[in-house]
């Protein structure tokens, strides 16, 4: 039953109009094989109004870990209304006193990214809808190199395994730069304006600092060549570069002009990042490894990066991203989200870049296969001429086929790490 609007809009519904008495039955998680190198920790949460949130939160190799954690918050999340997305947030962040880390910021993720599910379909409308409606009419997407490939099927993840300092490292295909030139103008082809793909090249697992730059140069000269002054080149280095590394890279790639150079250094010495800042004009993104708002305060406030990548699904869900955002904003840093998940992470970010005023571009990695339109009960979002329409269903607006689920059970994964010539770990 309808009921009359207080602020004189359009009647209440009798589902709105019951919003204060929802509370939270239940709690469940499904782990399912990603056929890459993860497995997705699917959340569940159920209500006494028969409206259900789909989640997610996923870290490589640690999935059994992640599905404890949101489990944890089983007892405490029952009978409390599932609208209070906040105060549940900071229940679970500050419940456990020693807080934060991926993996306790995974679960958390997993939960509010369901809990704001919730909330869209009780008031029947988007979730960009509730963080104070559209910035935007679409989302701008970019791909990553090989995309077209790997569309229409599900790539067999390659386990890792050492190689023997003195074995000797293979010779890349002497037409491997025609190869990625060609991965790129595919997906120029597809219809995307950007992509990203990785330019330290290496031989193996192996990193051979002088010559990785050097061919990484080598290769940006001539996607810049083939695919023209206003394609956006995203460059990434993964953290796998020294500083002198980074600062040879971003210095060669000035005269080429790309979009940004992502995680250039590794996350743990900011006094690193800033150091490269001075040596170079080339722009710099960072953040995927970052948990909550507080890793990002001194990027942003000392004007580190040019782009934040928060990741929806593993920096404590669409509430703490959202303030990132807002963190950034202050400080007139650009968002651009890390997002190589999986559609649900993917519909998340698209509902925050909707609504975000600094947020500019949305990374699609995998997921878009037939196997992920099944998992989710058919394709969720179309890319054209390098946007996506904003998300227009109650909610989250993605459902997971539970059979589908089923048929893809957890799969014990390694971790993968690069060699130095010597046989030494590097950073991943």
């Amino acid at each position: 039953m309808d009921v009359p609007n207080p602020s004189g809009g359009p009647p209440v519904t009798g589902r709105q109009h019951r919003l204060p008495n929802l509370r939270v039955t239940d709690l469940k998680t499904f782990v399912v094989d990603s056929g890459n190198d993860e497995n997705w920790v699917f959340a569940k949460v159920f209500t006494n109004e028969g409206i259900t949130g789909l989640g997610v939160g996923t870290i490589p190799a640690k999935a059994k870990s992640v599905e404890a954690a949101v489990l944890e918050h089983r007892r405490y999340l029952v009978g409390k209304n599932p609208a209070d997305i906040e105060r549940l947030w900071q229940g679970m962040f500050r419940g456990p006193r020693r807080r934060g880390g991926p993996i306790l910021m995974s679960a958390i993720a997993a939960v509010d990214i369901a809990l704001w599910d919730i909330l869209g379909q009780a008031l029947q409308v988007p979730i960009w809808q509730l963080l104070g409606g559209k910035a935007r009419d679409r989302v701008r997407i970019y791909a990553h190199a090989g995309w077209p490939e790997k569309h229409g099927r599900r790539t067999a993840y390659r386990i890792w395994q050492e190689r023997p300092p003195d074995t000797s490292l293979p010779e890349p295909p002497a037409d491997w730069m025609e190869r990625k030139v060609r991965s790129w103008t595919e997906v120029k082809e597809a219809g995307f304006t950007a992509c990203k793909g990785n330019f330290l090249p290496t031989r193996g697992d192996v990193i051979e600092p002088t010559r990785n730059v050097r061919q990484g140069i080598e290769l940006l000269a001539a996607l810049r060549e083939a695919l023209g002054p206003d394609f956006d080149i995203l460059c990434e280095l993964h953290g796998q570069a020294t500083l002198p590394m980074a600062r040879d890279f971003c210095c060669q790639a000035e005269a080429y002009r790309p979009m940004w150079v992502e995680e250039p250094t590794q996350q743990e010495l900011v006094c690193e990042l800033a150091a490269l800042r001075q040596h170079t004009s080339v722009p710099l993104a960072a953040g995927e490894r970052l948990f909550d708002k507080f890793g990002f305060t001194e990027l942003c406030a000392r004007q580190l990066v040019d782009y934040v990548q928060p990741d929806v699904m593993q920096g404590g869900g669409i509430t703490e991203v959202r303030k990132i955002g807002a963190l950034a904003e202050a400080f007139r840093v650009q968002v651009a989200p890390h997002n190589p998940g999986c559609e649900v992470a993917t519909v998340a970010a698209m509902h925050l870049c909707a609504a975000l005023p600094n947020a500019v571009i949305l990374e699609i990695g995998s997921g878009q296969t037939p196997y992920f339109e099944d998992l989710f009960n058919g394709g969720l979002f179309t890319v054209e001429n390098g946007y996506a329409p904003l998300p227009d269903r109650p909610g989250l607006g993605v459902t997971l086929n539970e059979e589908i689920a089923a048929r893809y059970p957890y799969e014990p994964k390694t971790w993968m790490l690069p060699l130095a010539t010597d046989g030494a770990y590097l950073d991943r």
